[in-house]
């Protein structure tokens, strides 16, 4: 039960974390690339590098605050620093074949599908 919550309010603050960094960065970039979006990204990956190290290293974070801050926090922050993180541990055991394709295919799919969802959407 205590997973549940931990997650529920890890994702609540990620998501409100989220909104707020993106507004942020829009306001002083203004909306003609996605800048807002590409901080989120790219922070994400670095918050879940630096939870990684604790975690996996040093051996600071617990069970409860990996699913509180790692799965409930940044999985609701991004997805995206979830998608790195998962390739480095593909790259990590030796796995570089798979850790780029994951990554290129996960990129390149995904636009893809996101396309074919937008244009299913538009004919119903």
């Amino acid at each position: 039960m205590m997973k549940f919550v931990n997650l529920i309010i890890g994702g609540a603050a990620g998501t409100v974390a989220r909104y707020v960094l993106a507004g942020v960065v829009y306001r002083f970039t203004g909306t003609g690339f996605p800048y807002g979006t590409l901080i989120v990204n790219v922070s994400g990956c670095f918050i879940l590098g630096i939870l990684a190290s604790l975690a996996d290293k040093k051996f600071i974070l617990g069970p409860d605050a990996r699913v509180l801050l790692m799965i409930g926090f940044c999985g609701a922050f991004t997805t995206f620093s979830t998608l790195i993180f998962e390739s480095d541990n593909l790259l990590r055991n030796g796995q570089a074949i798979r850790a780029f394709s994951n990554i290129i295919v996960s990129v390149i799919l995904g636009f893809i599908l996101y396309r074919a969802g937008s244009l299913l959407g538009e004919i119903i």
